[in-house]
């Protein structure tokens, strides 16, 4: 289906950590895969991914994956100490030049799922982020991971800093689910159903037009 739309479209699988995932989603119609080997240690993590992404060639699929660890309430990922898990700016150049890696998502204090106290702007080490960019320059585009509640303020100086690829979910989701939530008691289910579509499709369609600044460019 994605495939057939009318402008470019990629269907991406998010956080692959285990290898044998890694191995199944080389085998199905993905046109990119985050290998997340955030979970072993630096050595191992450049081992894992650049074994996908030399089999990652030959079906044409681009490889994204991270460096540090992002915490949060992600599935699968337990909150732990941010200072512990930062990327250090001085080790991205070699972990992409000897992985291979497409894309990279740094960890400099973003985290998935809500943000404590003060939000991503007390969160985020801005400088680290700006490092990490100055160390890769425009080769080796970044990712953004937790960006919710992240104000369009902030999504701006990340995209300014390096981020290609932004990572929109839960707070486009608000608006599917606060419309279900609003309209399932008095609304027939095919009108809610297509209401929330609807809801969810605006929201999309105001992150790619009025903060990401893709209008045009398919």
């Amino acid at each position: 289906m994605a495939h057939a739309a009318s402008v470019p479209v990629a269907v991406h699988l998010d956080h692959c950590i285990e290898p044998s995932d890694a191995d199944l989603a080389l085998e199905c119609a993905f046109d990119s895969i985050m290998v997340d080997g955030s979970l072993f240690d630096e050595e191992q993590n450049i081992s894992y991914v650049k074994s996908v992404v030399e089999r990652a060639k030959a079906r044409n699929i681009t490889i994204e994956a991270e460096l540090g660890r992002m915490q949060g309430n992600e599935v699968g990922l337990s909150a732990t100490d941010l200072n512990a898990v930062w990327t250090d700016p001085d080790r991205a150049a070699r972990f992409v030049q000897e992985s291979g890696v497409h894309f990279l998502a740094p960890s400099f204090g973003n985290v998935h799922g809500p943000y404590p106290a003060g939000g991503a702007e007390k969160a985020w080490q801005i400088e680290r982020l700006q490092r990490i960019y100055k160390a890769l320059g425009d080769t080796t585009p970044l990712v953004l991971h937790g960006t919710h509640p992240l104000s369009d303020d902030m999504v701006r100086m990340a995209m300014a800093n390096g981020m290609v690829k932004i990572n929109e979910n839960r707070t486009i989701r608000y608006g599917y689910h606060e419309f279900i939530e609003a309209e399932c008691k008095s609304t027939d289910l095919i009108r809610v159903q297509e209401g929330a579509v609807e809801a969810y499709c605006k929201g999309v369609q105001r992150f790619m037009v009025d903060v990401f600044g893709s209008a045009g460019k398919a």
